[in-house]
């Protein structure tokens, strides 16, 4: 192949963010289902922590609903400041490998990583590296999928 490289494409994904967030921040909450939600008739979930997602618990579903398939569940209302700060925390740490930073939402983005200002190898060492930095600065799990284009990459984090 001649001429332009081959894009690096980057899809970080935190896993559970805002359940990840609370259970991080609150160990009575670990190894229990939790709901980040308000209770009530007009709620939604924002996050389900695996344990809630055990019983069928997902985000964007009715508060009520989450309720009904785990009656066991314990409901947190969102901190979006503290989460806020959490995923500019994680930025910091895409922005040691590249600047070109697509920020999805506070709990995902895509980063082009094809000329990567750490000096790691492959876009798999800078995955790696990004998630083992999450891991140890934040107490917090990501997925992260590489492709040469962002949907690729997208399905690629999901896949597993």
């Amino acid at each position: 192949m001649t001429g332009a490289a081959v894009r690096k494409i980057v899809h970080v994904d935190m896993d559970a963010f805002y359940a990840s967030v609370e259970q991080r921040d609150d160990p009575s909450l670990r190894g229990r289902p939790v709901v980040v939600a308000w209770k009530g008739q007009r709620s939604v979930v924002c996050a389900a922590s695996y344990e809630a997602r055990q019983f069928g618990v997902r985000s964007a579903m009715p508060a009520l609903r989450a309720e009904r398939l785990c009656p066991d569940a314990v409901f947190v209302p969102p901190d979006f400041t503290r989460y806020r700060a959490v995923s500019r925390a994680t930025r910091e740490i895409f922005a040691r490998h590249t600047a070109l930073i697509e920020p999805l939402s506070l709990d995902e983005a895509y980063l082009d990583v094809t000329a990567n200002h750490s000096g790691l190898p492959s876009a798999t060492a800078v995955a790696t590296a990004i998630r083992a930095a999450i891991r140890d600065e934040l107490q917090l799990t990501a997925s992260a999928g590489i492709a040469p284009n962002k949907f690729i990459a997208k399905i690629a984090s999901d896949w597993r």
